[in-house]
This record gives structure tokens, sequence and C-alpha cells, in this order.
């Protein structure tokens, strides 16, 4: 079995990259970014913003190299129509697809009715176009592929069980064939029960990330402690024609609260990624992710020791071939739990 170091993303030095000093109005926290590349290689982050009224809204931030020098848009890029049920109380947590020359974003709605999952397009990030509501409250954590199945788009979201995160929170797929009308709902992940990092309620960081050996999931865990929850991250791989097939999932974590910057915060003991992409060099993955609900930060690792990672500590123990699906990655008791 292949020996790795504890926790396979490497922090940038420089961390954390953006925070509530770097905005040019007043706001209480900055976090959870969405990540895109524009045309002239630059780094975009559609970042969450809270404002001092708790409500949150989206702004852009521009890099050329992606760590350094951010320029901040100077009033909120995206701002939630208070007007709309859907988002009364604010819009949350962005994930982008790029599918073509437009990005498509899904985003989490602060419903009156709870959260929700919405759609929005831009070719610019500089005007916003919403499209839909994808799935009703209680529903979040969700990204699309940025290519269709058999002419149909695939959505990774999740849902709320019974407005109860105890009985099991689980990462479903869903299946459309406009982006508009959704079914064929299935578990694509289970939480896990006992006292695994990955128990009781577990949800999608950022989009999907292809490789050559399927598709790339980095989720995320709640551990619930005595002191309050830890959030960490794990990884699973889907099939690469068929993304509701779990290859494999990893049964320890591999990203979790460290620096003082995750620990303390508004949220403590948080890290939430939810933008990642693949720099030209074809190994080295950018992470960018929410520390305590205050701060922008990143991370690096290499692709090829990701993927090592997810085959030599699958949940099965290394017991099915590789590239075929793993019968106790996507859920159910296993042996882990």
């Amino acid at each position: 079995m292949t020996t790795f170091r504890k926790q396979l993303f490497r922090r940038y030095e420089g961390n954390p990259i953006l925070t509530p000093r770097d905005w040019p109005y007043t706001v209480n926290g900055v976090f959870n970014p969405g990540v895109a590349v524009d045309p002239d290689g630059s780094t975009v982050l559609l970042v969450r913003v809270e404002d001092r009224s708790g409500v949150s809204h989206l702004t852009v931030a521009r890099s050329r190299d992606g760590f350094t020098d951010w320029n901040v848009d100077p009033h909120p890029s995206f701002k939630p129509d208070l007007d709309l049920f859907e988002e009364a109380w604010g819009i949350e947590d962005p994930r982008i697809t790029r599918v073509g020359d437009e990005y498509l974003i899904t985003y989490t709605g602060f419903s009156r009715g709870g959260p929700l999952v919405c759609l929005a397009a831009t070719r610019d990030f500089r005007s916003f176009e919403r499209r839909a509501v994808l799935m009703s409250p209680e529903d979040k954590d969700a990204a699309l592929f940025p290519t269709r199945f058999d002419g149909r788009w695939a959505l990774i979201h999740r849902p709320v069980t019974s407005g109860n995160y105890r009985v099991g929170t689980h990462i479903w797929i869903s299946w459309s064939p406009d982006l508009r009308h959704w079914g064929d709902h299935a578990v694509l992940i289970h939480a896990r029960q006992g006292a695994w990092w990955d128990a009781d309620r577990v949800g999608l960081g950022p989009p999907p990330l292809p490789t050559d050996q399927g598709w790339l999931v980095l989720f995320h865990g709640v551990k619930t402690t005595a002191a309050g929850a830890i959030y960490r991250s794990g990884l699973a791989l889907l099939g690469q024609d068929d993304p509701g097939s779990v290859l494999a999932r990893s049964t320890e974590w591999i990203f979790g609260p460290e620096a003082d910057y995750e620990r303390t915060g508004d949220v403590p003991d948080v890290v939430f990624p939810t933008g990642w992409l693949l720099e030209p060099d074809g190994d080295t993955v950018r992470m960018y992710y929410g520390a305590a609900d205050t701060s922008v930060a990143v991370a690096s690792a290499g692709l090829s020791e990701l993927l090592a990672f997810v085959h030599d500590h699958c949940v099965c123990g290394g017991s099915h071939q590789r590239g075929e699906p793993c019968p106790a990655a996507a859920g159910g008791p296993t042996r882990d739990g």
C-alpha cells in the first residue's frame, strides 16, 4: 500500500488569501467560493459574502496567479432578489461548471421554506442570468457535470431527510433532459453510521473533476463531538460514463481543520471546499475553500496522489477490482460502518 502524509493537500503559506479586510465595502465574512478560469488565464473566484445584516450575496475576485494580488469587485456582483421567495434570506455557496463558453452556477437560495438549489449562468462574471430552481427545500451542496450522459444532465446534490440530520443526510444524483425537469433521483453516497468522520451527514464539495479513471469527487463529512461539529473532506471516484456508479470511496478523511484560521472564526473547525481546478501541468489540483466561515484559503495536491489514495484507502479494503463499482462505496452498512 502506498504511504502518504496525513494530509495530501498542502496549504498555501500565504493563507488566508482573502479576508473581510480585503473587501472594498464593510462585510462580516468571506468564504466558500466557486472558481473558474477566465479566457486570459486569470483565476476568478465567486465568493460568498455575508454582510453585517447576516444576509449573504456573491462577489467576484480576480487574480493573475490565483494566489495573490486579488482584484475584488467594488460592489456585490450577484445580489439576492429579496422579493423572490427562493432568495428572500440570501444566496450562498456557489459551484461553477463551464459548459462551452458559458459558466453554469449552482448556488443555494436561502428561501423562506429553507435552503434550495438554484441555477444561474454568466459568460463574463459581470452580468448574471437566473435560470431555474433545480431542487426544492431542503436541499443544497449541488453541482452539475460539464457534459451530458446519453443526452441527459446530471446533478449531484444533498437533500435533508425529513428535516432531520440525525437520520442520515446523504449525497444524491438526479437527471434532467433540459436543466429544468429532474427525475431518476438516487442516493449516490450514503452517510455512514457510528463514530466515523463521515457519519450522519455528507455533502458535495467542488464540482466533480474529470480524470482518465473517472470523475473525482471531494465531499465533506461532519463529525459531531461534545465540543461541536468538525468538517473534514474525503474522496470518491465515479464512473466515467456512468457517474451514478461509485468506483471507490476513501475510508479516511484527507483534509481537515488544522491551521488557526480554520479552527477559529464565526464557525470554528470548518474547512469547506467549493472549488478546484487542474493546473496546466495536468497533475496539480488547486483547491479553494472557506475557513471557519470567515475567510478564503487555498491548498494544492497531486492528482495522481489523490487517485492512488482513493483506491488504496477504499472502504472495501481493496476487495474489488479497479474500474469496477465498489459494492461498499455508495452506501448501506459496510465493514467500516
